[in-house]
């Protein structure tokens, strides 16, 4: 453990004792949202986008960990194990290094022959080296199956390239070759048009290949459409090899030459060829996962249009344009299903109707999904807004992002939400919310269904996840919840709750009416007091006496804010009607220190 929290303060450039507190924060089960807030004198303030890092990075190293001593403890049992090979597997900085190591190679079974020491000699290259040819007359042994001088070279040769193969030193020279003259090169596979057609004759430079360059050539390969191979100027690669492990006038200096050439050909630049696509591919992925980041953010943190009257349109060809309208609390009023689309008598049949639902209903709001037949849609919106203007009607409509409604609306909480509803209709509801409240619309929507990149399928689905949840959890815990307002999809995206206990939030409230205070929640079934802990500053309770329990201010922290309060001649009036825009002036006044000293 003192290993690995070197590593991660070496990596994020953080003082070893604030590694070791968010380390044990989050093994004790505490969220990242709640450590970033709550905790900051433990951690030196740093920023949630570095505590995730910190946290993806972490069980990064502890998988890696685990999986050295899955394979140390394998090799073990073969009887195998030698004191190079265990540095070797517990010095491997990746699980690809690992799982190389992991192989039985060639070089195993001429150790097995004991050819061994025939290949130290031959590859020390010291002066008074003797010929290979009479070096290895002394192991032919047929009991072994070493049969002749040819087989005991092989073997050594074997050795000695592996040997090769595992200088670090190498291959780290071989890995700045190919960042510096290495090009990746894909062709087409098959005769055949497809979207891939741009790399069906592609080459570009290692260090100067894209992201979206890369995961598109990864499709085209795996989906059969392109050959895609690693290029390297051989004579220049093996003039680095030779370089590093040839010594010049030593009667073993062809002996080696050969070896070091296998070693290249069969071990190493295949090696280093996955290692360099599979860095690449890392790489892309992670920029890309971190642009779906940076996309889904801003498209939560819309601001939203609260309690007004919502017309929600599912723009469509044939099967018309689905129509939802919703109250203030997102409460569906009304429904149809309407032809704008489908010539001029139809187009005005839909536009009477939507007239006729924006007027029984008080519609002051209308929300047009940004999908098939949406700008058709929009016009027959606009000439309903422009007839309700004649009438002294204000209507205003937004285009809104229509993108995972489909999911929504087909998936198992659609259908536990709406029943009754046709999955088209749904996605009208859902349109709908969206622009009354982005948030808390979206949060039922996979994140990566939500349309904030390309390529999402072809990123590791685990991290890919793991990063959109973190976001949706960070927007959600940025903003508060109201516990009495917000859905079980929206309260299990608070710090410290699950799915379940979201669920029995809803039942409690549902059975026992709106909560009154923070402290109420600690009766909610399997709400123990950790999870209390975690999501009690993040949960908004408005109808609470305690006018703390409707700000972000933690419960365990009352006593400091209301001493706070007190000392800046603030009330608890003020916290309410929103007038402590003067705190930090005032607090300078009375003095940091000397209110630190009394709270």
């Amino acid at each position: 453990m003192q290993d690995l929290i070197s590593v991660l303060a070496e990596e994020l450039d953080a003082p070893r004792e604030h590694i070791e507190n968010v380390v044990k924060l989050l093994d004790e089960g505490s969220t990242v949202p709640f450590i970033a807030r709550y905790r900051k004198e433990l951690h030196g303030a740093m920023d949630d986008t570095r505590l995730r890092t910190l946290e993806t990075r972490l069980a990064y190293l502890r998988g890696l960990q685990e999986r050295r001593e899955t394979v140390l403890a394998a090799i073990e049992a073969q009887g195998k194990l030698t004191p190079e090979l265990r540095a070797a597997i517990e010095n491997a900085a990746t699980l690809a290094a690992v799982e190389d190591l992991y192989r039985r190679t060639r070089a195993t079974i001429a150790k097995e022959k004991g050819l061994e020491p025939l290949a130290d000699l031959l590859f020390a290259q010291k002066r008074d080296c003797p010929d290979p040819e009479e070096a290895a007359a002394d192991y032919v042994d047929a009991e072994k199956g070493v049969e002749t001088v040819a087989d005991a070279l092989a073997g050594a040769s074997d050795i000695v390239a592996e040997r090769i193969s595992d200088d670090a030193s190498l291959r780290t020279a071989l890995k700045s070759l190919i960042r510096r003259a290495g090009q990746i090169r894909s062709t087409a596979a098959k005769e055949a048009d497809s979207v891939y057609r741009l790399y069906y004759d592609f080459s570009q430079s290692v260090s100067r290949m894209q992201g979206h360059q890369t995961l598109a050539v990864d499709r085209g390969e795996k989906e059969g459409y392109l050959k895609v191979s690693l290029s390297l100027d051989h004579d220049q690669a093996m003039q680095t090899v030779y370089r590093a492990v040839v010594v010049p006038g030593s009667r073993a200096m062809q002996f080696v030459k050969a070896a070091a050439l296998d070693a290249y050909d069969r071990l190493l630049f295949p090696s280093l060829e996955r290692e360099t696509r599979s860095d690449l591919t890392a790489a892309a992925c992670e920029g890309a996962i971190g642009q779906f980041a940076l996309n889904l953010r801003p498209l939560l943190m819309q601001p939203p249009v609260k309690g007004k009257v919502t017309m929600g349109l599912d723009p469509g060809y044939r099967m018309g344009c689905k129509v939802a309208v919703v109250d203030g609390t997102g409460k569906v009023l009304d429904t149809a299903v309407v032809y704008p689309t489908q010539g001029e008598r139809r187009r005005e049949e839909a536009i009477r109707e939507l007239q006729r639902l924006a007027e029984k209903h008080g519609v002051e709001h209308i929300a047009i999904g940004n999908g098939t037949a949406s700008r058709e849609t929009e016009q027959a919106a606009v000439e309903l807004i422009r007839r309700e203007g004649e009438r002294g009607r204000k209507l205003s409509y937004m285009i809104v992002s229509e993108a995972g409604a489909s999911v929504y609306s087909a998936s198992k909480l659609g259908a536990e939400e709406f029943p009754q509803f046709d999955v088209n209709l749904r996605s009208a509801v859902s349109i709908a919310r969206r622009m009354q409240d982005p948030l808390a619309e979206l949060v039922k929507i996979e994140p990566k269904a939500i349309g904030v990149g390309q390529y999402q399928h072809d990123m590791p689905q685990k991290e890919l996840e793991a990063a959109l949840d973190a976001v949706v959890e960070d927007c959600v815990n940025a903003v508060g919840v109201d516990v009495n307002t917000a859905s079980a999809s929206l309260l299990r995206r608070v710090s410290g709750l699950t799915a379940t206990t979201a669920k029995n939030i809803v039942a409690y409230r549902e059975e026992n009416g709106a909560f009154l205070s923070r402290a109420q929640l600690k009766k909610v079934p399997k709400l123990g007091p950790k999870a209390f802990e975690q999501c009690a500053g993040f949960l908004r309770v408005p109808e609470s006496k305690n006018v703390l329990d409707n700000t972000a201010v933690h419960p365990e922290s009352y006593a400091a804010a209301k001493a706070l309060l007190k000392q800046t001649g603030h009330d608890e009036k003020d916290v309410r009607e929103g007038k402590l825009i003067d705190l930090k002036d005032r607090l300078r006044a009375y003095g940091v220190e000397r209110a630190a000293e009394e709270a």
